[in-house]
């Protein structure tokens, strides 16, 4: 039975994953950095009939939890096939480039980058025991450097000075992690699910959670003959399913 780890996934696009995960017959991990929310996650999925799923207590903010969540999944697998780096916050509607505070771009950047930067490093031994493993990385459209530099993209005035540049340093990461397991079995993509309604942003978004984790889940499925390094996003590129950097 193949298993996954989803960070932040007691709700949303997140859980919405899980969802569809377990009905394809993966066991997963709900990664929640609320012990209480995770575990009322879970219990729903199982109420839902899809039992092979626990909750994981994970905050991507706090190394010690990485550590001690890394210890206690190592203790109930020895492989772990697909991370999907889930956990995303905003940090506010309205982030201007000259005043945005410097707190407010490094609580950003600590769960959007260097969140996803530790979890991978924490859980990449376990990776390395799957014969197909994949890393997805949930980014945003809004992460493009191209289209932001484009005044005819249809988001070309959605401007941030944290949320916007924490999505960038996600996709160049996820270059460098794919580079560096370029000759390995590994596949490793950035995932933009769309502009999709959740608590996020106030549901503003007219995409469901369900189509949104379908385009995660997609990643997470892919074959071995399937890219790597690649950004996903239907919403910037309609037609080829892969958005400029």
């Amino acid at each position: 039975m193949k298993t996954a780890l989803i960070t932040g996934a007691n709700k949303s696009i997140g859980f919405e994953a899980a969802r569809q995960l377990l009905r394809l017959g993966y066991y997963v991990y709900l990664g929640s950095r609320d012990a209480h929310k995770g575990q009322q996650a879970a219990d729903q999925l199982r109420a839902e009939g899809l039992t092979q799923v626990e909750p994981l207590l994970l905050d991507v903010t706090d190394s010690a939890s990485i550590t001690a969540a890394r210890a206690a999944l190592g203790q109930k697998t020895p492989v772990l096939d697909v991370l999907i780096n889930n956990a995303g916050i905003l940090g506010g509607m309205s982030q201007p480039a000259l005043t945005t505070s410097l707190t407010t771009i490094r609580e950003v950047f600590d769960t959007n980058v260097f969140g996803v930067i530790e979890v991978t490093q924490a859980f990449i031994d376990l990776l390395r025991e799957s014969v197909a493993p994949r890393i997805v990385n949930v980014t945003s459209g809004l992460g493009s450097l191209t289209l932001h530099n484009d005044p005819s993209w249809k988001y070309y005035a959605v401007k941030g000075a944290a949320y916007q540049p924490s999505k960038a340093a996600l996709n160049a990461y996820t270059i460098m992690l794919a580079y560096e397991l370029r000759d390995t079995p590994f596949k490793v993509n950035a995932v933009d699910p769309g502009y999709t309604a959740t608590d996020f942003n106030h549901y503003s978004g007219p995409g469901t959670v369900a189509d949104a984790a379908a385009r995660v889940v997609k990643a997470a499925l892919l074959g071995p003959d399937g890219p790597t390094s690649q950004f996903f996003s239907d919403d910037n590129a309609p037609e080829t399913g892969i958005s400029p950097w």
